[in-house]
Protein backbone atom coordinates (compact mmCIF):
# COMPACT_ATOMS: atom_id res chain seq x y z
CA UNK A 1 0.00 0.00 0.00
CA UNK A 2 2.92 2.22 1.26
CA UNK A 3 4.65 2.21 -2.05
CA UNK A 4 1.60 2.99 -4.54
CA UNK A 5 1.35 5.86 -6.19
CA UNK A 6 -2.12 6.75 -7.10
CA UNK A 7 -2.71 8.77 -10.59
CA UNK A 8 -6.65 8.63 -11.09
CA UNK A 9 -7.60 9.85 -14.85
CA UNK A 10 -11.37 10.50 -13.79
CA UNK A 11 -14.02 12.99 -13.92
CA UNK A 12 -13.68 13.11 -9.96
CA UNK A 13 -13.17 14.71 -6.32
CA UNK A 14 -10.26 15.69 -4.96
CA UNK A 15 -8.91 17.56 -2.29
CA UNK A 16 -5.05 19.38 -2.79
CA UNK A 17 -2.68 21.44 -1.38
CA UNK A 18 0.52 22.78 -2.73
CA UNK A 19 3.07 20.86 -5.67
CA UNK A 20 5.74 18.73 -4.21
CA UNK A 21 9.34 18.67 -6.32
CA UNK A 22 8.78 15.11 -7.61
CA UNK A 23 6.19 13.43 -9.40
CA UNK A 24 5.23 9.82 -9.02
CA UNK A 25 7.01 7.63 -11.79
CA UNK A 26 4.21 5.25 -12.05
CA UNK A 27 0.83 6.73 -10.20
CA UNK A 28 -2.80 4.99 -10.14
CA UNK A 29 -4.87 6.25 -13.11
CA UNK A 30 -8.58 6.28 -12.65
CA UNK A 31 -10.16 7.83 -15.61
CA UNK A 32 -13.99 9.02 -15.39
CA UNK A 33 -15.79 9.42 -18.56
CA UNK A 34 -19.57 10.63 -17.84
CA UNK A 35 -21.94 10.01 -20.65
CA UNK A 36 -23.54 12.90 -22.19
CA UNK A 37 -23.17 15.51 -19.76
CA UNK A 38 -22.86 18.84 -20.88
CA UNK A 39 -20.01 21.49 -20.48
CA UNK A 40 -22.58 23.79 -18.49
CA UNK A 41 -24.34 20.63 -16.49
CA UNK A 42 -21.90 20.69 -13.18
CA UNK A 43 -21.87 23.74 -10.85
CA UNK A 44 -18.27 24.47 -11.11
CA UNK A 45 -18.69 25.30 -14.90
CA UNK A 46 -22.06 27.47 -13.79
CA UNK A 47 -24.69 25.49 -13.43
CA UNK A 48 -26.84 26.75 -11.17
CA UNK A 49 -29.96 24.29 -10.91
CA UNK A 50 -28.09 20.65 -10.59
CA UNK A 51 -26.00 20.34 -7.15
CA UNK A 52 -22.16 18.95 -7.85
CA UNK A 53 -20.53 19.98 -4.81
CA UNK A 54 -18.29 16.82 -5.00
CA UNK A 55 -17.24 17.68 -8.60
CA UNK A 56 -17.24 20.83 -7.23
CA UNK A 57 -14.65 19.90 -4.65
CA UNK A 58 -12.20 18.61 -7.25
CA UNK A 59 -12.41 21.13 -9.48
CA UNK A 60 -11.51 23.60 -6.77
CA UNK A 61 -8.94 20.98 -5.25
CA UNK A 62 -7.32 20.49 -8.61
CA UNK A 63 -7.33 21.93 -12.50
CA UNK A 64 -10.16 23.26 -14.27
CA UNK A 65 -9.94 22.62 -18.14
CA UNK A 66 -12.29 25.32 -20.08
CA UNK A 67 -10.79 24.27 -23.66
CA UNK A 68 -11.03 20.41 -23.35
CA UNK A 69 -13.00 18.78 -26.94
CA UNK A 70 -14.43 15.03 -27.27
CA UNK A 71 -13.21 13.08 -30.09
CA UNK A 72 -16.69 12.94 -31.69
CA UNK A 73 -19.96 14.46 -30.78
CA UNK A 74 -21.56 10.57 -30.02
CA UNK A 75 -20.48 7.39 -27.92
CA UNK A 76 -18.40 5.03 -30.05
CA UNK A 77 -16.41 7.48 -32.02
CA UNK A 78 -15.54 9.55 -29.10
CA UNK A 79 -14.49 6.47 -26.85
CA UNK A 80 -12.48 5.01 -29.89
CA UNK A 81 -10.16 8.05 -29.84
CA UNK A 82 -9.88 8.08 -26.22
CA UNK A 83 -8.75 4.25 -26.43
CA UNK A 84 -6.44 4.82 -29.48
CA UNK A 85 -4.93 8.55 -29.45
CA UNK A 86 -6.12 8.65 -33.12
CA UNK A 87 -7.99 11.90 -34.84
CA UNK A 88 -10.95 11.30 -36.15
CA UNK A 89 -9.76 11.74 -40.03
CA UNK A 90 -7.36 8.60 -39.08
CA UNK A 91 -9.86 6.62 -37.28
CA UNK A 92 -10.80 2.81 -37.50
CA UNK A 93 -14.16 3.89 -35.44
CA UNK A 94 -15.71 7.44 -36.92
CA UNK A 95 -19.36 7.14 -35.93
CA UNK A 96 -22.08 4.74 -33.96
CA UNK A 97 -22.01 1.44 -35.67
CA UNK A 98 -24.37 -1.19 -34.73
CA UNK A 99 -23.19 -3.96 -36.62
CA UNK A 100 -26.63 -3.88 -38.38
CA UNK A 101 -25.74 -7.04 -41.01
CA UNK A 102 -26.07 -9.50 -38.28
CA UNK A 103 -30.10 -9.32 -38.17
CA UNK A 104 -32.73 -7.84 -35.37
CA UNK A 105 -29.99 -6.43 -33.97
CA UNK A 106 -32.75 -2.98 -32.76
CA UNK A 107 -34.58 -5.54 -31.46
CA UNK A 108 -33.57 -4.81 -27.51
CA UNK A 109 -35.48 -7.98 -26.27
CA UNK A 110 -33.67 -10.39 -28.74
CA UNK A 111 -30.80 -9.46 -28.22
CA UNK A 112 -30.86 -9.63 -24.15
CA UNK A 113 -31.57 -12.86 -25.24
CA UNK A 114 -29.02 -13.56 -27.97
CA UNK A 115 -25.28 -12.58 -27.53
CA UNK A 116 -25.45 -12.56 -31.28
CA UNK A 117 -27.20 -9.53 -31.62
CA UNK A 118 -25.91 -7.22 -28.87
CA UNK A 119 -22.66 -4.72 -28.91
CA UNK A 120 -20.98 -3.20 -31.86
CA UNK A 121 -19.13 -3.52 -34.65
CA UNK A 122 -15.69 -5.05 -33.15
CA UNK A 123 -12.12 -2.72 -33.82
CA UNK A 124 -9.38 -4.63 -35.42
CA UNK A 125 -7.55 -6.72 -33.00
CA UNK A 126 -4.37 -5.11 -33.73
CA UNK A 127 -5.48 -2.36 -32.16
CA UNK A 128 -3.55 -0.92 -29.17
CA UNK A 129 -5.27 0.82 -26.27
CA UNK A 130 -4.71 2.90 -23.76
CA UNK A 131 -5.24 -0.07 -21.42
CA UNK A 132 -2.29 -1.93 -23.72
CA UNK A 133 -0.31 0.76 -23.05
CA UNK A 134 -1.20 0.72 -19.04
CA UNK A 135 -0.62 -2.87 -18.81
CA UNK A 136 3.01 -2.50 -20.89
CA UNK A 137 3.58 -0.30 -17.85
CA UNK A 138 2.73 -3.11 -15.26
CA UNK A 139 -0.88 -1.63 -14.31
CA UNK A 140 -3.27 -3.39 -13.47
CA UNK A 141 -6.00 -2.36 -15.76
CA UNK A 142 -9.77 -2.32 -15.64
CA UNK A 143 -13.03 -0.72 -17.41
CA UNK A 144 -16.30 -0.61 -15.51
CA UNK A 145 -19.45 0.74 -17.18
CA UNK A 146 -20.06 1.07 -21.42
CA UNK A 147 -17.27 -0.54 -24.08
CA UNK A 148 -19.29 -0.12 -27.40
CA UNK A 149 -16.46 -0.81 -29.32
CA UNK A 150 -16.72 -4.80 -30.11
CA UNK A 151 -19.49 -7.10 -29.47
CA UNK A 152 -19.56 -9.94 -27.02
CA UNK A 153 -18.92 -13.27 -29.01
CA UNK A 154 -16.49 -10.76 -30.98
CA UNK A 155 -12.59 -10.97 -30.61
CA UNK A 156 -12.81 -6.89 -29.35
CA UNK A 157 -14.22 -7.23 -25.80
CA UNK A 158 -11.89 -5.50 -23.47
CA UNK A 159 -10.74 -8.65 -22.06
CA UNK A 160 -8.84 -8.62 -25.35
CA UNK A 161 -8.34 -5.13 -25.58
CA UNK A 162 -6.23 -4.10 -22.61
CA UNK A 163 -8.47 -4.44 -20.11
CA UNK A 164 -7.67 -7.20 -17.07
CA UNK A 165 -11.16 -6.54 -15.53
CA UNK A 166 -14.41 -5.50 -17.57
CA UNK A 167 -17.84 -5.00 -15.73
CA UNK A 168 -20.90 -3.47 -17.32
CA UNK A 169 -22.77 -3.03 -20.78
CA UNK A 170 -20.72 -4.42 -23.62
CA UNK A 171 -23.52 -2.62 -25.48
CA UNK A 172 -24.48 0.79 -26.11
CA UNK A 173 -28.58 -0.33 -27.06
CA UNK A 174 -28.31 -1.99 -23.88
CA UNK A 175 -27.42 0.92 -22.03
CA UNK A 176 -30.76 1.89 -22.81
CA UNK A 177 -32.03 0.65 -19.69
CA UNK A 178 -30.58 1.45 -16.60
CA UNK A 179 -32.48 -1.63 -14.60
CA UNK A 180 -31.36 -3.86 -17.23
CA UNK A 181 -32.05 -7.78 -17.87
CA UNK A 182 -28.00 -8.51 -17.49
CA UNK A 183 -24.39 -6.80 -17.46
CA UNK A 184 -21.05 -9.06 -18.19
CA UNK A 185 -18.45 -9.04 -15.93
CA UNK A 186 -15.58 -10.36 -18.25
CA UNK A 187 -16.32 -12.86 -20.29
CA UNK A 188 -19.47 -14.31 -18.21
CA UNK A 189 -22.90 -13.28 -18.27
CA UNK A 190 -24.34 -11.89 -15.57
CA UNK A 191 -28.52 -11.90 -15.33
CA UNK A 192 -30.08 -9.36 -13.15
CA UNK A 193 -33.30 -9.99 -11.10
CA UNK A 194 -34.54 -7.02 -12.95
CA UNK A 195 -37.94 -7.41 -15.29
CA UNK A 196 -37.27 -6.93 -18.72
CA UNK A 197 -39.21 -3.73 -20.21
CA UNK A 198 -38.02 -2.50 -23.49
CA UNK A 199 -36.55 1.09 -24.11
CA UNK A 200 -39.76 1.83 -26.67
CA UNK A 201 -42.33 1.13 -24.05
CA UNK A 202 -45.22 3.83 -23.09
CA UNK A 203 -46.95 4.58 -20.52
CA UNK A 204 -49.80 2.51 -20.52
CA UNK A 205 -53.32 4.19 -21.70
CA UNK A 206 -55.28 3.73 -19.31
CA UNK A 207 -52.54 4.69 -16.38
CA UNK A 208 -52.63 8.44 -15.09
CA UNK A 209 -49.74 10.00 -16.16
CA UNK A 210 -50.16 12.22 -12.80
CA UNK A 211 -49.76 8.92 -10.73
CA UNK A 212 -45.97 8.53 -9.39
CA UNK A 213 -47.30 5.15 -8.95
CA UNK A 214 -47.95 4.80 -13.10
CA UNK A 215 -44.72 4.70 -13.43
CA UNK A 216 -43.46 1.60 -11.52
CA UNK A 217 -42.17 -0.62 -14.26
CA UNK A 218 -39.80 2.05 -15.26
CA UNK A 219 -38.21 3.00 -11.97
CA UNK A 220 -39.09 0.59 -9.22
CA UNK A 221 -36.56 -2.63 -10.15
CA UNK A 222 -34.29 -4.17 -8.01
CA UNK A 223 -30.94 -3.55 -9.55
CA UNK A 224 -29.58 -0.54 -10.99
CA UNK A 225 -26.66 -0.80 -13.03
CA UNK A 226 -24.96 2.59 -11.68
CA UNK A 227 -25.21 0.85 -8.23
CA UNK A 228 -23.66 -1.82 -9.24
CA UNK A 229 -20.69 -0.61 -11.35
CA UNK A 230 -19.92 1.77 -8.46
CA UNK A 231 -19.33 -1.31 -6.22
CA UNK A 232 -17.02 -2.77 -8.93
CA UNK A 233 -14.96 0.49 -8.73
CA UNK A 234 -14.86 0.40 -5.36
CA UNK A 235 -13.57 -3.06 -5.43
CA UNK A 236 -11.30 -3.03 -8.11
CA UNK A 237 -9.50 -0.10 -5.77
CA UNK A 238 -9.46 -1.81 -2.82
CA UNK A 239 -8.15 -5.60 -4.87
CA UNK A 240 -5.33 -3.24 -6.83
CA UNK A 241 -4.59 -1.00 -3.62
CA UNK A 242 -1.11 -2.78 -3.43
CA UNK A 243 0.06 -1.98 -7.00
CA UNK A 244 -0.43 0.57 -9.82
CA UNK A 245 -4.04 0.56 -11.58
CA UNK A 246 -5.82 1.79 -14.03
CA UNK A 247 -9.69 1.87 -13.54
CA UNK A 248 -11.37 3.34 -17.07
CA UNK A 249 -15.16 4.53 -15.48
CA UNK A 250 -17.39 4.63 -18.48
CA UNK A 251 -20.38 5.36 -16.46
CA UNK A 252 -23.54 5.66 -18.53
CA UNK A 253 -24.91 8.68 -16.39
CA UNK A 254 -26.83 10.98 -17.34
CA UNK A 255 -27.39 9.16 -20.64
CA UNK A 256 -31.17 8.26 -21.84
CA UNK A 257 -32.98 6.87 -20.05
CA UNK A 258 -34.17 8.89 -17.18
CA UNK A 259 -34.03 6.56 -14.71
CA UNK A 260 -32.77 6.95 -10.52
CA UNK A 261 -33.55 5.77 -7.44
CA UNK A 262 -36.40 7.56 -6.29
CA UNK A 263 -34.88 9.70 -3.26
CA UNK A 264 -32.36 11.48 -6.01
CA UNK A 265 -35.93 12.61 -7.93
CA UNK A 266 -37.15 13.94 -4.10
CA UNK A 267 -34.77 15.92 -4.23
CA UNK A 268 -35.42 17.93 -6.31
CA UNK A 269 -39.20 17.48 -6.22
CA UNK A 270 -39.12 19.39 -2.88
CA UNK A 271 -36.88 22.54 -5.02
CA UNK A 272 -38.82 22.88 -7.97
CA UNK A 273 -42.18 21.78 -7.16
CA UNK A 274 -44.62 20.12 -9.43
CA UNK A 275 -44.11 19.23 -13.24
CA UNK A 276 -45.63 18.21 -16.20
CA UNK A 277 -44.67 14.16 -16.74
CA UNK A 278 -42.89 12.97 -19.74
CA UNK A 279 -44.94 10.53 -21.22
CA UNK A 280 -42.38 8.84 -23.79
CA UNK A 281 -43.03 10.40 -26.90
CA UNK A 282 -40.17 11.08 -27.90
CA UNK A 283 -38.24 8.11 -26.90
CA UNK A 284 -37.14 5.96 -23.92
CA UNK A 285 -39.04 5.62 -21.28
CA UNK A 286 -41.85 7.75 -19.40
CA UNK A 287 -40.89 9.65 -16.38
CA UNK A 288 -43.38 11.34 -14.11
CA UNK A 289 -40.66 14.13 -13.16
CA UNK A 290 -38.48 14.15 -15.73
CA UNK A 291 -36.35 17.43 -14.92
CA UNK A 292 -35.92 16.97 -11.19
CA UNK A 293 -35.42 12.67 -12.22
CA UNK A 294 -32.82 14.45 -14.75
CA UNK A 295 -31.15 16.21 -11.90
CA UNK A 296 -31.15 13.48 -9.72
CA UNK A 297 -28.76 11.28 -11.82
CA UNK A 298 -26.21 14.19 -11.98
CA UNK A 299 -26.22 14.38 -8.47
CA UNK A 300 -26.26 10.52 -8.01
CA UNK A 301 -23.26 10.68 -10.21
CA UNK A 302 -21.56 13.20 -8.00
CA UNK A 303 -22.26 10.98 -4.95
CA UNK A 304 -20.62 8.16 -6.57
CA UNK A 305 -17.47 10.56 -7.28
CA UNK A 306 -17.24 11.43 -3.61
CA UNK A 307 -17.55 7.56 -2.72
CA UNK A 308 -14.46 6.80 -4.45
CA UNK A 309 -12.16 10.02 -3.03
CA UNK A 310 -13.57 8.50 0.93
CA UNK A 311 -12.53 4.68 -0.39
CA UNK A 312 -8.80 6.29 -1.55
CA UNK A 313 -8.57 8.25 1.89
CA UNK A 314 -9.15 5.26 3.50
CA UNK A 315 -6.60 3.24 2.16
CA UNK A 316 -3.88 6.13 2.06
CA UNK A 317 -4.14 6.40 -1.63
CA UNK A 318 -5.70 9.84 -1.78
CA UNK A 319 -2.78 11.71 -1.81
CA UNK A 320 -1.12 9.45 -4.61
CA UNK A 321 -4.46 10.46 -6.78
CA UNK A 322 -4.39 12.23 -9.95
CA UNK A 323 -8.51 12.11 -10.98
CA UNK A 324 -9.78 13.44 -14.14
CA UNK A 325 -13.10 14.08 -14.87
CA UNK A 326 -14.67 14.19 -17.92
CA UNK A 327 -17.89 13.41 -20.86
CA UNK A 328 -17.96 11.46 -23.51
CA UNK A 329 -20.15 14.55 -25.71
CA UNK A 330 -22.68 17.54 -25.71
CA UNK A 331 -25.91 16.76 -24.06
CA UNK A 332 -28.58 14.84 -25.61
CA UNK A 333 -31.61 16.43 -27.42
CA UNK A 334 -34.56 14.09 -27.35
CA UNK A 335 -36.25 11.55 -24.21
CA UNK A 336 -37.94 13.43 -21.68
CA UNK A 337 -34.75 15.62 -21.13
CA UNK A 338 -35.16 19.47 -21.36
CA UNK A 339 -31.46 20.88 -22.31
CA UNK A 340 -32.36 24.37 -22.55
CA UNK A 341 -34.38 24.53 -19.50
CA UNK A 342 -30.77 23.37 -17.47
CA UNK A 343 -28.60 25.34 -20.10
CA UNK A 344 -26.72 22.36 -20.21
CA UNK A 345 -24.19 23.58 -23.04
CA UNK A 346 -23.80 26.96 -21.39
CA UNK A 347 -22.01 29.26 -22.62
CA UNK A 348 -22.64 27.40 -26.11
CA UNK A 349 -26.23 27.19 -27.81
CA UNK A 350 -28.15 23.96 -25.88
CA UNK A 351 -30.86 23.72 -28.89
CA UNK A 352 -31.35 20.39 -31.02
CA UNK A 353 -28.61 20.93 -33.75
CA UNK A 354 -25.77 22.33 -31.90
CA UNK A 355 -25.41 19.84 -29.19
CA UNK A 356 -24.98 15.96 -28.91
CA UNK A 357 -24.66 14.68 -32.97
CA UNK A 358 -23.07 18.09 -34.18
CA UNK A 359 -19.56 19.82 -34.43
CA UNK A 360 -20.42 22.54 -32.66
CA UNK A 361 -18.54 23.52 -29.61
CA UNK A 362 -21.99 22.16 -27.41
CA UNK A 363 -21.46 18.96 -29.25
CA UNK A 364 -17.82 18.50 -28.58
CA UNK A 365 -16.41 21.04 -26.06
CA UNK A 366 -16.97 18.93 -23.02
CA UNK A 367 -15.90 19.17 -18.91
CA UNK A 368 -12.31 18.28 -17.81
CA UNK A 369 -11.41 18.39 -14.13
CA UNK A 370 -7.87 16.87 -12.96
CA UNK A 371 -7.02 16.78 -9.15
CA UNK A 372 -3.70 15.04 -7.87
CA UNK A 373 -2.78 16.47 -4.35
CA UNK A 374 0.89 17.73 -4.38
CA UNK A 375 1.33 17.58 -8.31
CA UNK A 376 -1.69 19.66 -9.74
CA UNK A 377 -1.68 23.30 -8.37
CA UNK A 378 -5.14 23.77 -6.17
CA UNK A 379 -7.88 25.79 -7.89
CA UNK A 380 -6.09 26.42 -11.32
CA UNK A 381 -7.60 27.00 -14.03
CA UNK A 382 -6.13 26.50 -17.24
CA UNK A 383 -7.22 27.09 -21.17
CA UNK A 384 -5.08 24.83 -22.94
CA UNK A 385 -6.78 23.46 -25.65
CA UNK A 386 -6.45 19.80 -25.54
CA UNK A 387 -8.86 16.65 -26.46
CA UNK A 388 -9.51 12.85 -26.19
CA UNK A 389 -6.61 11.75 -28.75
CA UNK A 390 -4.33 13.47 -26.38
CA UNK A 391 -4.48 11.43 -23.37
CA UNK A 392 -2.74 8.29 -24.57
CA UNK A 393 0.55 10.76 -25.43
CA UNK A 394 -0.32 12.08 -21.89
CA UNK A 395 -0.55 8.60 -19.93
CA UNK A 396 3.02 7.65 -22.18
CA UNK A 397 4.80 10.40 -20.63
CA UNK A 398 3.48 10.33 -17.38
CA UNK A 399 4.72 6.51 -16.86
CA UNK A 400 7.31 6.89 -19.50
CA UNK A 401 5.91 4.09 -21.59
CA UNK A 402 6.05 3.96 -24.99
CA UNK A 403 2.76 4.48 -27.24
CA UNK A 404 2.22 4.17 -30.73
CA UNK A 405 3.69 5.97 -33.47
CA UNK A 406 0.22 6.48 -35.46
CA UNK A 407 -0.95 8.40 -32.45
CA UNK A 408 -1.65 12.07 -33.08
CA UNK A 409 -2.17 13.68 -29.54
CA UNK A 410 -0.13 15.83 -27.28
CA UNK A 411 0.66 15.54 -24.25
CA UNK A 412 -0.69 17.92 -21.47
CA UNK A 413 1.39 16.35 -18.52
CA UNK A 414 3.41 20.00 -18.80
CA UNK A 415 -0.02 21.75 -18.14
CA UNK A 416 -1.21 19.25 -15.36
CA UNK A 417 2.27 19.70 -13.25
CA UNK A 418 3.53 23.15 -14.48
CA UNK A 419 6.51 21.01 -15.11
CA UNK A 420 8.50 21.39 -18.62
CA UNK A 421 7.37 23.35 -21.50
CA UNK A 422 3.64 22.66 -23.25
CA UNK A 423 3.53 22.13 -27.00
CA UNK A 424 1.04 23.62 -28.71
CA UNK A 425 -1.01 22.69 -32.07
CA UNK A 426 -1.77 24.44 -35.16
CA UNK A 427 -5.39 23.11 -35.53
CA UNK A 428 -7.69 20.15 -34.19
CA UNK A 429 -9.49 18.67 -36.76
CA UNK A 430 -12.27 16.78 -36.73
CA UNK A 431 -14.74 14.54 -38.92
CA UNK A 432 -18.23 13.36 -38.60
CA UNK A 433 -19.84 10.94 -40.82
CA UNK A 434 -23.25 11.00 -39.46
CA UNK A 435 -25.87 13.54 -39.23
CA UNK A 436 -25.26 14.03 -42.73
CA UNK A 437 -21.79 14.13 -42.46
CA UNK A 438 -19.54 16.68 -41.01
CA UNK A 439 -16.19 18.06 -40.26
CA UNK A 440 -14.72 20.93 -38.51
CA UNK A 441 -11.44 22.26 -37.13
CA UNK A 442 -10.27 24.65 -34.07
CA UNK A 443 -7.59 26.80 -35.11
CA UNK A 444 -6.27 29.41 -32.29
CA UNK A 445 -9.64 31.26 -31.63
CA UNK A 446 -10.52 30.10 -35.04
CA UNK A 447 -13.14 27.30 -35.64
CA UNK A 448 -14.66 26.51 -39.19
CA UNK A 449 -18.03 24.04 -39.16
CA UNK A 450 -18.72 22.35 -42.41
CA UNK A 451 -22.00 20.32 -42.67
CA UNK A 452 -24.89 18.54 -44.53
CA UNK A 453 -21.61 17.22 -46.59
CA UNK A 454 -23.86 14.34 -47.91
CA UNK A 455 -26.46 16.67 -49.44
CA UNK A 456 -23.61 18.37 -51.06
CA UNK A 457 -22.88 21.02 -49.03
CA UNK A 458 -19.17 22.23 -48.80
CA UNK A 459 -19.31 25.69 -47.73
CA UNK A 460 -17.43 25.97 -44.48
CA UNK A 461 -18.80 28.40 -41.65
CA UNK A 462 -16.16 30.61 -39.49
CA UNK A 463 -16.79 31.89 -36.09
CA UNK A 464 -14.32 33.67 -34.02
CA UNK A 465 -14.92 31.78 -30.46
CA UNK A 466 -12.86 34.41 -28.45
CA UNK A 467 -15.90 36.94 -29.42
CA UNK A 468 -18.84 34.48 -30.26
CA UNK A 469 -18.51 31.65 -28.30
CA UNK A 470 -21.55 30.70 -28.79
CA UNK A 471 -20.94 30.16 -32.98
CA UNK A 472 -23.84 32.83 -33.58
CA UNK A 473 -22.02 35.33 -36.27
CA UNK A 474 -20.79 33.14 -39.46
CA UNK A 475 -17.94 35.56 -40.72
CA UNK A 476 -16.22 33.28 -43.23
CA UNK A 477 -17.59 35.85 -46.05
CA UNK A 478 -14.80 38.04 -44.04
CA UNK A 479 -11.79 35.95 -44.43
CA UNK A 480 -11.36 33.60 -47.57
CA UNK A 481 -7.78 33.40 -46.54
CA UNK A 482 -8.73 31.57 -43.06
CA UNK A 483 -11.38 29.37 -45.28
CA UNK A 484 -8.55 28.48 -47.66
CA UNK A 485 -6.35 27.14 -45.42
CA UNK A 486 -8.96 25.41 -43.26
CA UNK A 487 -10.24 23.44 -46.80
CA UNK A 488 -6.48 22.70 -47.27
CA UNK A 489 -6.49 20.69 -43.90
CA UNK A 490 -9.53 19.06 -44.39
CA UNK A 491 -7.76 17.56 -47.16
CA UNK A 492 -4.57 17.04 -45.55
CA UNK A 493 -6.08 14.84 -42.27
CA UNK A 494 -9.25 13.19 -44.12
CA UNK A 495 -8.18 9.48 -45.15
CA UNK A 496 -10.90 7.41 -46.39
CA UNK A 497 -12.56 5.16 -43.74
CA UNK A 498 -12.15 1.77 -44.16
CA UNK A 499 -15.42 0.94 -43.40
CA UNK A 500 -17.84 2.04 -46.08
CA UNK A 501 -20.48 2.75 -43.42
CA UNK A 502 -18.22 6.19 -42.07
CA UNK A 503 -17.15 7.05 -45.78
CA UNK A 504 -17.31 10.16 -47.98
CA UNK A 505 -17.91 9.95 -51.05
CA UNK A 506 -18.39 13.73 -51.31
CA UNK A 507 -14.32 13.86 -50.16
CA UNK A 508 -13.67 11.30 -52.32
CA UNK A 509 -14.20 8.14 -50.62
CA UNK A 510 -14.61 5.08 -53.03
CA UNK A 511 -17.33 2.55 -51.79
CA UNK A 512 -15.75 -0.73 -51.97
CA UNK A 513 -18.81 -3.22 -50.86
CA UNK A 514 -19.19 -5.88 -53.30
CA UNK A 515 -15.76 -5.12 -54.80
Amino acid sequence: MKHLLALLFITAICFSCGKSEQAPSKPNIIYILADDLGYGELGIYGQTKIQTPNIDALAKSGMMFTQHYSGAPVCAPARYMLMTGKQPGKAYIRGNDEWAERGEVWDYEKAVNDPNLEGQRPIPTSTVTLGNVLQNAGYKTGIVGKWGLGAPLSASIPNNMGFDFFYGYNCQRQAHQLYPKHLWKNEEKVWLDNDLVKPSQKLAADLDPMDLASYDMFNKQPDYAPALMQTEVLNFIEQNKDEPFFMYYATPIPHLPIQVPQEYTDRYVKLWGEEEPYVGDKGYFPNRYPKAAYAGMISYLDDQVGEIVAKLKELGLYENTLIVFTSDNGPTYTGGVDAPYFESASPFETEYGRTKGFTYEGGIRVPMIAAWPGQIEAGAKTNHVSVFWDVMATVGELTNTEIPKETDGVSFLPTLTGKGIQQDREYLYWEFPEYNGQQAIRMGDWKGIRKDIKKGNMAIELYNLKTDPAEQNDIAALHPDIIKHMEEIMIKEHTSAKLDRFKMTQLGDVMTEGK
